[in-house]
């Protein structure tokens, strides 16, 4: 099964984000824009994982997070990778949340996956395109946007079916979480 570690905000953060983007929606029409379910904060992409290893890997991100406390966070500005991606900021805590995601990580390659090796850029994905697009006024309209502070304060595990959900796009189903800076685990 396709697996990411993430952190999911509240409610009122999405409902903040769902307003600023509306407007975004409608000046780039062409682009394939992320459904509101699938809003979250990846901390580690996983990629496809057998369910021999999925015991073992649920055990590694319990322990970890009991290890990392509840982290203050928000939501803002706005960037892209290239011409496919458009993206929201996470802000607050940047630090412990990289610490966070590094200790997921370790957790995924101490379960033997591949773990891709490259810089950790937290964001939330809004948008993608096929390449082509001008994102940059996209960018420019989000920049002074800031959505409201929230604390994080469990990790998920989620599966992700791509093409599951309406309209094709990818099915998000958290399949275990754990309360940051707690050692009970339980499962969601």
């Amino acid at each position: 099964m396709r697996l990411f570690v993430a952190l999911t905000p509240p409610d009122e953060v999405i409902e903040a984000l769902r307003t600023v983007t509306h407007e975004l929606r409608e000046c780039a029409p062409e682009l394939r824009w992320t459904r509101a379910q699938q809003w979250h904060v990846t901390l580690t992409f996983l990629g496809e994982v057998g369910d021999d290893v999925v015991d073992q890997l649920a055990r590694r991100l319990s322990r970890a997070a009991a290890r990392h406390p509840p982290l203050a966070l928000a939501l803002g500005g706005g960037g892209r990778f290239g011409h496919r991606v458009l993206w929201t900021g996470v802000h607050g805590d940047r630090d412990s949340l990289r610490r966070l995601a590094d200790s997921t990580t370790a957790a995924a390659r101490r379960s033997r996956l591949a773990v891709e090796r490259r810089p950790y850029r937290p964001h939330v994905t809004l948008a993608r395109a096929d390449g082509g697009v001008d994102m940059r006024p996209l960018v420019e309209r989000l920049a002074p946007w800031q959505g409201p502070p929230w604390v994080a304060t469990r990790l998920q595990l989620v599966r992700s079916r791509l093409g599951a959900a309406p309209g094709g796009s990818a099915l998000h189903e958290p399949i275990a979480g754990w309360p940051l800076g707690s050692p009970s685990a339980d499962h969601a």
